[in-house]
């Protein structure tokens, strides 16, 4: 057995991952019958005894899908942890980069993120509503979260499993090096000209959340969420390392720095989250949310100005730049 698995961090998260994963299929196998029965138009005694069903499967979706928001958290501090125990890797960026798995397992995750936010937003709408007039979209949505569930599963014991003990992985000083920027940065794009599109897009995406252009924002959020990752990873992480050479997304989320990281990628995630959410349920559900719109201006600014913070901060702490 690889001893990866012996850490007590990876324990408790493959347990409560597994947990999770047997309350999400319990509610997989009642939504079909929901999804084929359900129409409440009818004031049958097998529609009410439905609707019972229906309120206790929300139940378990909702505790489910939430717990698994805050297991995300979780998973990095506990990747961040397994840098102790894997030869050469300083923080989570080599545990992620150790196999072919690593990649794609985090991309997955975060996009069943994006899919749990959007489903419990319209199930809030839906329970508010006497008529529970998006039930059938909710549970067609589970699914399909459910699906993906299943593959995040695989993924976390393949990736898991994989990861070397013995043999040295790439540190972020490998991956992210400063030697390797002209590479790395999309486009061959200078530092200069990446932070003139961070700042640029992101006072787009303010305009286009006040004027409440869904598709627009949509478009925008996505490109804000690719300039933003390259800004934060080659020029204001080293800032917040204090260190021109020290170029990492993942460093920042360790005590060294106050876990700073999990603020600055939540923020990023949220900002983009309402930004996408606001074109999707739009489309989904044939309304304009305002609150969408206020929260993605929110998170984004708040991204925006902690980023921002660092750098101020050290020019006023040491009168230059890095």
């Amino acid at each position: 057995m690889n001893s990866i698995f012996l850490s007590n961090e990876i324990i408790i998260f493959l347990f409560v991952q597994l947990t999770l994963f047997i309350l999400l299929f319990v509610a997989f196998y009642f939504s079909f019958f929901i999804i084929k029965n359900w129409d409440f138009s009818k004031t049958s005694n097998k529609q009410y005894k439905l609707e019972k069903t229906s309120y206790l499967v929300i139940l378990i979706i909702t505790f489910t899908l939430i717990v698994k928001i805050f297991l995300f958290p979780y998973f990095a501090y506990t990747l961040d942890n397994l840098s102790n125990v894997v030869p050469g890797a300083m923080c989570a960026a080599g545990i992620v980069g150790a196999n072919k798995y690593g990649q794609i397992n985090l991309f997955l995750k975060i996009v069943i993120l994006f899919f749990i936010g959007i489903w419990l937003i319209i199930n809030s709408f839906d329970i508010k509503e006497k008529t529970y007039p998006y039930t059938k979209k909710k549970y067609f949505l589970y699914i399909f979260i459910f699906i993906l569930s299943i593959f995040e599963l695989i993924l976390d014991f393949l990736f898991l499993s994989n990861i070397p003990t013995k043999e040295p992985v790439l540190c972020c000083s490998v991956i992210f090096g400063v030697n390797s920027i002209g590479s790395k940065i999309p486009f061959d794009l200078s530092i200069n000209t990446l932070l003139i599109l961070f700042y640029m897009i992101y006072l787009l995406i303010i305009f286009l959340n006040l004027q409440k252009k869904a598709f627009l924002n949509l478009l925008t959020n996505f490109l804000f969420l690719y300039i933003a990752y390259y800004a934060t990873t080659y020029f204001f992480s080293t800032y917040i390392y204090e260190l021109p050479t020290h170029q990492c997304p993942f460093c920042m989320l360790q005590k060294e720095y106050f876990f700073v990281g999990y603020f600055i990628w939540g923020t990023l995630f949220l900002g983009t989250f309402f930004g996408v959410a606001s074109f999707v349920l739009k489309l989904i559900l044939k309304k304009d949310f305002d609150f969408i719109y206020r929260y993605s201006i929110i998170f984004n600014t708040l991204f925006v100005i902690s980023n921002s913070f660092y750098v101020i901060r050290y020019f006023i702490v040491n009168g230059v730049f890095l």
